[in-house]
């Protein structure tokens, strides 16, 4: 089976005042089509969301910011596209759910405005657009989704409102789907629910998907997967049950066992940092 995306040699950098900053080192790593979910783990700064905001040129242009390697999506290499192109690409080809949903959504228009306009843009083919945007609703479990179509984001909860952004997400009916830490901010009962919802609309609508974390808490039993990025390098990659049982990397070990267990007494947690030493 053809790669859905291929990423060969990704190498950003960011200008700063003592010259070119590279915050991604050549990392390597592809997803399949039709359902695949790969997890890209580590913790704040370690390369994770920028490398793919670069999946579809999201990223400031050059000399602020330099992207090289290759990113190839359905086998046409995304850095090499022109601006008409690469709009073909975002939202219809990848889409993205990002976190703090109250951060993404505009304040002042109702949620039906706003998936409405993505629906507009990028799927002109439909004609009842108010209808398709509370079939989008219902999709990912809104109830009363008719009367939610006038409703602010402010009137929801947190959880709604990332509800609402995966509807936005899916408007377009992307063949890979970015959920960038889709559960922060979210209590653990609404996590759970989050993610039973990726997992349901992932065997329904059949698309991919990469979700960005440093929680390995949530990634066993959703992704195939894995991706453990340290200082925009991948230290470790492989099946999901494989680093879980058996991690290699002394910071994927780091990772795992920030992972609370119940009824465990453990000593005081121990910094990444001093896990590393020695690598």
């Amino acid at each position: 089976m053809s790669d859905l995306l291929k990423v060969s040699d990704l190498r950003i950098s960011f200008l700063s005042r003592g010259g070119a900053n590279e915050v991604v080192h050549g990392i390597n790593f592809s997803v399949k089509p039709d359902g695949q979910t790969v997890a890209i783990l580590g913790e704040s700064g370690s390369g994770k969301s920028v490398s793919c905001m670069s999946l579809t040129q999201l990223l400031p242009k050059p000399p602020n910011c330099t992207v090289s390697g290759e990113i190839l999506f359905q086998g046409e290499n995304v850095l090499e596209m022109d601006a008409e192109a690469i709009r073909g690409v975002r939202g219809k080809g990848i889409a993205y759910i990002f976190q703090e949903p109250s951060s993404s959504l505009n304040p002042v228009f109702t949620v039906g405005y706003q998936i409405a306009e993505a629906v507009r843009l990028h799927r002109p083919d439909i004609v009842n657009v108010k209808g398709r945007v509370v079939e989008l609703l219902e999709l990912v479990g809104i109830r009363d989704a008719a009367k939610r179509y006038s409703a602010y984001p402010h009137e929801m909860s947190g959880g709604m409102q990332q509800r609402v952004m995966i509807a936005m997400a899916l408007a377009c009916e992307p063949k890979l789907l970015v959920a960038d830490e889709p559960t922060t901010a979210l209590d653990v009962t609404i996590q759970a629910q989050i993610m039973d919802l990726l997992r349901e609309l992932r065997e329904k609508l059949g698309m991919s998907i990469i979700l960005i974390t440093h929680n390995f808490g949530i990634v066993k039993g959703f992704a195939d997967e894995v991706i453990v990025m340290y200082r925009g390098e991948i230290v470790e990659q492989g099946a999901v049950e494989t680093i879980l049982k058996d991690p290699q990397h002394s910071y994927t070990k780091a990772l795992i066992a920030c992972i609370p267990k119940l009824g465990q007494k453990q000593k005081r947690l121990s910094t990444i940092e001093s896990e590393m030493v020695g690598r």
